[in-house]
């Protein structure tokens, strides 16, 4: 039997073709045309938290970019069960009621994505594990035994966890990385960053991830040089620290600095969302990656192809 691979979808049209210009038998045209569009499938995805800030905002870029949104949940006992997910987001009703969370409910994506707390996302992890879905998690303020959940989880489904998913924070990663190799050692390094009034955890996951890159490329243990804020008599600064400053206030979405000040010049690398848009993109773009992965824990590094740049 003959069956051919091919790239693309094969319409009606070029099925002709096939049959035309080949002189193939139905039979095995209909094989190529079976594999090209069983291969091609857009994954299902599903939201966690379809109710929260980002989660309206995964909603919206779903309809926008007309992916297979295929389930919204929200928290169990939630008054919101039953109202249309695309009308809560603001996109107009997509014609997908918010359910509650369930492994019933995680069954119905084949990739999930999850920007809520670090509770309830390990709750939603252990579902996915349970059914053998992939996930993106966009979960900040992690601790080190929620983290290695994560990654022994990574062993059973494949999952990409990112403190920031959009384009422009993670090439921000590689850009300092280049400016500490070059000035770093003379340098005072500090990194600020400001978020909304609502935000939980300080400093952000992006300020710790900006910290881990520039401490990385200059042979130093973050744990062991960073200041969080300073008090008092603080004497003369050491050089060798990587300080860190949060401002926390309004409807900020995200800004992020990593400044390199010596004496004389002084660099500034900035990085500012003005919408949860951009975050929701990346996520999507991830969910949309993570499609046939084999099971690992991956980086939106890998999803933006900027792994191999460090």
């Amino acid at each position: 039997m003959l069956s051919v691979p091919l790239k693309g979808k094969v319409s009606n049209f070029a099925w002709f073709l096939l049959q035309l210009l080949f002189k193939c038998p139905p039979q095995i045209t209909a094989i190529v045309y079976l594999r090209t569009t069983k291969r091609n499938t857009m994954s299902t995805i599903g939201v966690f938290g379809a109710n929260g800030r980002m989660g309206r905002a995964l909603v919206t870029v779903a309809k926008e970019q007309n992916l297979a949104l295929t389930a919204a949940t929200v928290r169990i006992g939630s008054a919101l069960v039953g109202v249309d997910a695309g009308e809560l987001a603001g996109c107009g009703k997509n014609q997908l009621p918010l359910r509650e969370t369930s492994l019933a409910q995680v069954s119905q994506a084949e990739v999930w994505v999850d920007f809520t707390m670090p509770e309830p996302m390990l709750e939603h992890l252990a579902l996915a594990v349970k059914a053998r879905k992939a996930i993106v998690i966009g979960v900040t303020g992690l601790t080190d035994e929620q983290y290695t959940q994560i990654k022994a989880a990574s062993a059973i489904i494949p999952i990409v966890w990112a403190p920031n998913m959009s384009v422009g924070v993670n090439l921000l990663l590689h850009l300092v990385q280049t400016a500490a190799k070059v000035m770093g050692q003379t340098a005072d390094i500090e990194i600020i960053e400001a978020h909304h009034r609502f935000k939980k955890d300080a400093p952000s996951g992006t300020a710790l991830a900006i910290g881990n890159s520039i401490a990385k490329a200059i042979g130093r243990d973050l744990q062991q040089c960073a200041v969080y804020g300073r008090e008092g008599n603080t004497g003369e600064r050491n050089q060798q620290t990587i300080g860190f400053a949060t401002v926390r206030g309004g409807d900020i979405i995200g800004d992020h600095t990593a400044l390199f000040a010596d004496l004389g010049e002084r660099l500034e690398i900035t990085h500012k969302a003005s919408s949860r848009t951009t975050f929701a993109q990346g996520a999507m773009r991830a969910a949309l990656w993570l499609q046939n992965k084999q099971p690992g824990l991956y980086s939106m590094q890998q999803v933006l192809g900027l792994a191999d740049l460090a």
